[in-house]
């Protein structure tokens, strides 16, 4: 997305978004209160931020590919890259590995699914938020992911597998091996219709309590509508725009209803 698009959908975010004094479900109120707006200090939040710095110096070059939006009209793209640069380009703010680690650590899920693992930061975050998970996370690039598993190993988060290979290939089998999900994070392919194919494939292994988590969903108008599909899906109940995520829910017996909040 070019910066211009970019600054004028999030202007359009802040014209939207609520504060907590426009909440009015008790749900919504006590995630946004506990989770969104927590602002403690976790011995976690160090260990990760240690992780990213040295991920960050790390000069090596590796060859990855990418099965994703930027290989736009091509099945995948190869290129040589420093692993710092691919660490700034694809992995998250610190503020948003946080509120993965915290969502992990209120939801308490056991079953945890990610697509794009990357130099594995937002994995060990989930996981490290619940290190009762079991934490599956999936990537396309194999060079990519022994970085990765190098953040996994310093990190202690033994609670985390790579299945490495292109996601059309190596989901089902993954979705077979899991009894449920509770919680998933898309992360792999900013596009609309793979986004679309892995909701409704995860959706065979939702439940009731299931949070699904979306990335960059005003990347782009393609990823603008994938959301709004998302959104009025007829099994999803509940979902909050928080620009660079969007959580998606599934609770029963609730009128459907969508938010958008400031962090």
């Amino acid at each position: 997305m070019s910066s211009i698009n970019k600054t004028r959908r999030f202007i359009a975010y802040v014209f939207k978004a609520k504060g907590l004094q426009g909440l009015h479900s008790p749900f919504v109120f006590q995630l946004a209160t506990e989770v969104l707006r927590d602002n403690k200090s976790y011995p976690e939040y160090e260990m990760l931020h240690r992780q990213r710095k040295r991920l960050l110096s790390n000069r090596n070059v590796i060859e990855t590919v990418d099965f994703g939006a930027s290989a736009g009209s091509k099945d995948f793209i190869t290129y040589r890259a420093r692993v710092q640069k691919l660490v700034k380009r694809r992995s998250h703010a610190e503020r948003y590995n946080r509120l993965l680690f915290r969502l992990a650590r209120y939801f308490k899920p056991d079953y945890v699914l990610e697509f794009g693992t990357a130099a594995g930061l937002s994995a060990a975050s989930l996981a490290m938020g619940n290190p009762e998970a079991k934490v599956t996370t999936l990537e396309g690039c194999a060079s990519i992911a022994s970085v990765a598993d190098g953040s996994f190993e310093r990190l202690k988060t033994t609670n985390v597998n790579i299945v490495i290979g292109n996601f059309n290939q190596t989901l089902p089998e993954v979705l077979n091996s899991l009894p449920k999900l509770d919680l998933v994070f898309f992360d792999g392919n900013h596009q609309k219709v793979p986004t679309l194919d892995y909701f409704h494939h995860c959706l065979t292994k939702a439940h009731e309590n299931s949070l699904f988590i979306f990335d960059d969903i005003h990347w782009s108008s393609e990823m603008d509508e994938a959301w709004k599909q998302i959104q009025e899906h007829e099994q999803v109940s509940l979902t909050i725009d928080l620009f660079q995520f969007g959580l998606v829910f599934f609770r029963k017996g609730i009128a459907k209803q969508h938010f958008t909040l400031r962090m």
